[in-house]
C-alpha cells in the first residue's frame, strides 16, 4: 500500500459509503424530498463512522510523524 495517501480498506470503505450518501442526498434534493435528503446526509455520516471504526480495528493507516524531505527548508 502507498504510504501517506490513504489507500486503506478503512479509507476506501468510508469514502464509498459517503459517496453513495452524496448521490442519495443529491437525488432527493432534486426531487424536493426533504426526508430523503436527510437520509442521504445520515448515510454520509455513517460512512465517516464506519471508516473510523475500521481504522480503530487496524484497517487504516498508521499515524506516523511527518518527516521533512531532504533539502526542504522553510
Amino acid at each position: 500500500m502507498a504510504h501517506g495517501h490513504g489507500h486503506t480498506p478503512a479509507a476506501w470503505t468510508g469514502s464509498i459509503i459517503a459517496f453513495v450518501g452524496f448521490c442519495v442526498a443529491g437525488a432527493f434534493m432534486v426531487m424536493a424530498n426533504v426526508p430523503g435528503f436527510w437520509a442521504g446526509m445520515a448515510i454520509i455520516a455513517i460512512g465517516g463512522i464506519v471508516g473510523g471504526i475500521m481504522r480503530l480495528m487496524g484497517l487504516g493507516q498508521d499515524k506516523r510523524p511527518h518527516r521533512r524531505a531532504a533539502g526542504a527548508e522553510s
